[in-house]
């Protein structure tokens, strides 16, 4: 069986998704968009990278469909992966997911079926709310960025 974003292996079955870290600093300190899902754990928008896109064609649609946020600049620079694996249907799933940092001036979020909440958290809000160990890396990450000289 085969799908957008994922493949049969000989290991078993793998997906690639894309997504952003998304941050906005209109009113100065950076917020970073968090999404809660049904399952209850807060994450980053992320997706299933569909046949014929590159990953940061895939980020862009998912910010727009799982937000309505259209308006991201991307960083250039920031481009991390990480690795995990998940039970579905009785069957062992390897994820790969890529992320971008990106911005917006829009804090109007419109979410998707997908998510239940949504919210803009500053810095150690953030760390604090997002649920999974992977995603406080890469907003540790996307800060140190944001902090360094010479940002957007």
């Amino acid at each position: 069986m085969s799908r957008a974003g994922g493949s049969r292996t000989s290991a078993g079955f793998e997906e690639r998704s894309a997504g952003a870290v998304l941050v906005n600093r209109k009113t100065g300190l950076p917020r970073y968009l968090l999404l809660k899902y049904p399952a209850g754990h807060w994450d980053l928008p992320k997706g299933n990278i569909e046949k014929g896109e590159e990953p940061i064609q895939t980020m862009k649609r998912e910010v727009r469909e799982e937000t309505g946020i259209v308006d991201v600049d991307v960083f250039d620079g920031f481009e991390h992966k990480i690795e995990y694996n998940y039970m579905r249907g009785g069957r062992r799933i390897h994820k790969t997911v890529v992320f971008f940092l990106a911005e917006t001036d829009n804090d109007k979020v419109t979410i998707s079926f997908e998510h239940q909440e949504y919210g803009w958290f500053r810095f150690d809000e953030a760390l604090r709310t997002v649920t999974y160990s992977n995603a406080k890396r890469l907003i540790r990450a996307a800060e140190a960025i944001l902090r360094a000289p010479k940002t957007r």
